[in-house]
């Protein structure tokens, strides 16, 4: 027998055990049933005249409960997350102008983060200020793009400020 399969077989009967108390956590069944036991709490509150046990009992039974779905949450959690990104990557390696620099987003440091944050804040101001900002645009496309405009917008410039010289030195010839 090799020792790996009896950890997966452990791993997937734990798995399916967590995805179940999970899955049956969140139903409106499951709510039900803490509303009814918290009802009886209450109305067995004068039979043991409000004593410590009684109140003991609801705040053990809370705190285990509480203790044991954080772990069985954070799993959860863990496990949608890396199946969204999963997906995720999945388009961004299937779109070929896509960057492939963002498949591995989730390992990067925060202020690596704040960089590329910064980094697409740009490329929005810069896809804002092109002609069409429905065209996809990778950053350096943009900059590119929003340079050649800038360069563009100089010449027209400069031709309107050399007519305009030239009218101004032709008012004055007159």
């Amino acid at each position: 027998m090799n020792p790996n399969e009896d950890i997966k077989d452990k791993s997937s009967a734990f798995e399916r055990m967590s995805t179940a108390i999970i899955n049956f956590s969140a139903t409106s069944a499951m709510f039900g049933i803490a509303m009814a036991l918290i009802i009886i709490w209450m109305v067995t509150g004068p039979i043991f005249a409000y004593s410590n046990t009684w109140l003991l009992i609801v705040n053990t039974g809370t705190s285990i409960i509480t203790f044991l779905m954080v772990f069985l949450i954070q799993r959860s959690q863990n496990k949608e997350s890396i199946a969204v990104q999963l997906k995720l990557n999945e388009l961004i390696a299937a779109n070929n102008s896509a960057s492939n620099r963002l498949l591995n987003i989730q390992d990067l440091s925060e202020n690596e983060l704040k960089t590329l944050y910064e980094h697409y804040r740009k490329l929005v101001e810069l896809t804002q200020q092109a002609p069409s900002n429905t065209q996809s645009h990778s950053v350096e496309e943009a900059i590119t793009l929003n340079e050649e405009l800038d360069a563009a917008q100089k010449v027209e410039d400069d031709e309107l400020a050399a007519v305009k010289k030239a009218e101004k030195d032709k008012a004055t010839e007159e």
